[in-house]
């Protein structure tokens, strides 16, 4: 499925690839990388609260910025899994984090076969690259926040996308206890 004028780079406006997601539908299953190309799921986080942050290219500065936010906030939020995926090949993100200290969020690369990007519809037709988004999924892997952000240089809203992981994480919390 394609779909057009959701998203611009640069101004320029681009075509999403992929399944066209909502809040409430089941997160789909994907295949992605880490930096030592090991193949990792979703099912590789299950029964945990999961925000995934993805970025065009760790190599730029907005989506630096959101790998960074993301590791420090991470350390404030127990049982949740945040992971970041690009289409960056699994050794500039290692690189990446080695320099940049991310030591809390799984980094991933989607690079092989944009599983992910095609899966979650926010793959890029015309540059192969992914589309900045989050998506918040809770511990039975239903989406309960998204956002795909309009202009690819633009930050995604880190507040509410941390409030709902937050909230997911005391409800769960809350259900275990009681």
């Amino acid at each position: 499925m394609e779909r057009k004028n959701l998203v611009s780079f640069k101004g320029n406006p681009v075509t999403l690839e992929g399944t066209e997601l909502k809040i409430g539908m089941r997160a789909p299953v994907f295949r992605a990388h880490d930096s030592d190309l090991k193949e990792v799921t979703l099912k590789d986080f299950d029964g945990k609260v999961k925000l995934i942050s993805v970025t065009t290219s760790l190599d730029t500065s907005v989506c630096d910025n959101q790998a960074r936010r993301f590791n420090q906030e991470a350390a404030a939020i127990p049982d949740i899994a945040v992971i970041n995926i690009s289409m960056d090949l699994p050794f500039a993100i290692k690189r990446f984090c080695t320099t940049a200290g991310i030591d809390r969020v799984t980094t991933l690369s989607d690079y092989k076969d944009a599983s992910f990007g095609m899966n979650y519809g926010v793959l890029i037709k015309e540059l192969r690259l992914l589309a900045r988004s989050i998506f918040v999924i809770d511990k039975d892997d239903v989406i309960r926040y998204m956002e795909i952000v309009h202009e690819v240089a633009q930050n995604v809203n880190f507040d509410k996308a941390l409030d709902e992981a937050r909230n997911l994480v005391s409800r769960e919390r809350v259900r275990k206890a009681g």
